[in-house]
């Protein structure tokens, strides 16, 4: 289990990383979204490129920040059953969630956005509007987003059963959201 939970420790480290560039890509958004917008007022200069360009950071945003989501245990949860049992009956639910559900639909995005990736880096796709972008970067993202998902699973899932087993303690109490 120590190995496990040392493999786990490098996940998280490495989503936190991913997590402050979904952090830096937020602020670099709005920065391109008002400098875009000052120079098509000002001076009546505006490319496509620039609105793409923004597309692609708000998919970095939610591709590369949804792993780190999973980490702080921010994620949505149908709180009907969750929050009305102890913490470990918590556990077994977020076990049983990650195995049932999270890790084979995240596996499974994985092998279905790769090749969507490929086929865009191949024919090296671009946006059909005028100044437009290429596209294989942003497609890119998709597995990248999904794969570090999975990651994030498994090191949830470790941490899950190193909890039952007693060997760590983890937050479960859970907030409703407010009404």
């Amino acid at each position: 289990m120590d190995a496990l939970l040392s493999f786990s420790r490098m996940i998280d480290w490495l989503n936190e990383k991913f997590g402050i560039v979904a952090d830096y890509l937020v602020l670099i958004a709005c920065f391109t979204s008002a400098g875009n917008a000052t120079s098509r007022y000002l001076v009546n200069l505006s490319s496509n490129a620039w609105l793409e360009i923004q597309w692609y950071m708000f998919s970095g945003m939610f591709l590369l920040g949804a792993s780190y989501t999973l980490k702080m245990n921010e994620h949505v949860r149908v709180d009907l059953i969750y929050a009305n049992v102890t913490d470990r009956g918590r556990l077994y639910i977020d076990i049983g969630g990650l195995i049932l559900f999270l890790l084979p639909a995240m596996t499974m995005l994985v092998l279905m956005t790769w090749p969507f990736f490929l086929d865009a880096w191949f024919r090296n796709e671009t946006s059909a509007n005028a100044g437009g972008l290429i596209r294989w970067p942003v497609k890119i993202l998709m597995p990248i987003g999904f794969a570090l998902i999975t990651l994030q699973g498994i090191s949830e899932l470790i941490k899950r059963f190193a909890a039952l087993q007693g060997r760590i303690t983890l937050e479960t109490k859970y907030e409703k959201p407010q009404q």
